[in-house]
């Protein structure tokens, strides 16, 4: 079964641990799937998953690895190869920015809520530091500039959210009920506009997060054609299909390596 890259997560579908395929983008929409996981060496892109054929896949200077041989391509599929694995490497950088950036922007989010609404502000934000480092040692796991682990990465954001949001939520409503029976007025005036200054402080930043992911998704659109147009065969006569990635514009206007022949 095909799953989720998970490279582009933003909305607060992920964050709820919804880990969709589907992305919006500036607009547009972006599908990244894939079968396999991806590793780098210095000299080797390494594509392997737990089942289905082939297991591993190794692009090397132009070479092409299938499970336990190499195999014999022409110039044009070497000169394929080679683009793909040039391209794979230079998007692991992005990738790792990306999924570091939307946990940061969540992160920011809920502390704007904590500290804006927590009966004890102090100790919410105490419980966020917490939580934030836990999700930086699994992001530091799945997304490096030598791997990248999309469920990893989709669950780590997803986890730490859905384990504060609860948190924050019964602290607030515990809180504004003691306010109410209290008479406690500055409680109230924190809510004044809450949500229009934590979206003032955070817009702008997802805002260039996604168009950073627009413009990434674009790239790996460009990975699924060159796989789309190789002329390698697997023995079964199946295309290798390492991935695919569909990127809709706000125009209504696809760019899909499925058109590219298989």
């Amino acid at each position: 079964m095909r799953r989720p890259l998970c490279l582009l997560l933003l909305p607060m579908a992920l964050f709820a641990g919804n880990a969709q395929a589907d992305m919006t983008v500036r607009g547009g929409e972006c599908k990244v799937e894939s079968d396999y996981d991806l590793s780098l060496t210095e000299r080797s892109v390494i594509l392997t998953r737990q089942s289905g054929t082939p297991r591993a896949v190794v692009l090397r200077e132009g070479r092409l690895f299938v499970d336990e041989q190499w195999v014999s391509l022409g110039k044009a599929d070497s000169e394929r190869i080679l683009t793909f694995e040039r391209g794979a490497r230079s998007a692991m950088p992005e990738a790792q920015g990306i999924g570091r950036e939307a946990a940061d922007i969540a992160f920011t989010a809920l502390g704007g809520v904590a500290e804006g609404l927590s009966s004890d502000p102090v100790s919410a934000k105490a419980k966020l530091d917490k939580a934030r480092v836990q999700l930086d040692a699994r992001l530091a796991r799945s997304v490096t500039t030598t791997r990248f682990d999309g469920r990893e990465l989709g669950e780590g954001i997803g986890d730490a959210v859905k384990e504060m949001v609860p948190m924050l939520v019964g602290d607030i409503v515990g809180g504004t009920i003691r306010a109410a029976l209290s008479g406690d007025a500055a409680r109230f005036q924190r809510l004044d506009n809450l949500d229009a200054r934590i979206e003032a402080q955070i817009k702008p930043r997802a805002e260039r997060l996604e168009q950073r992911a627009d413009r990434f998704c674009q790239r790996l659109v460009e990975l699924d054609r060159i796989d789309a147009s190789l002329e390698y065969r697997l023995p079964g006569g199946q295309p290798l299909n390492l991935l695919d990635a569909t990127y809709l514009p706000k125009a209504g206007r696809t760019v899909a390596a499925q058109a590219a022949a298989h």
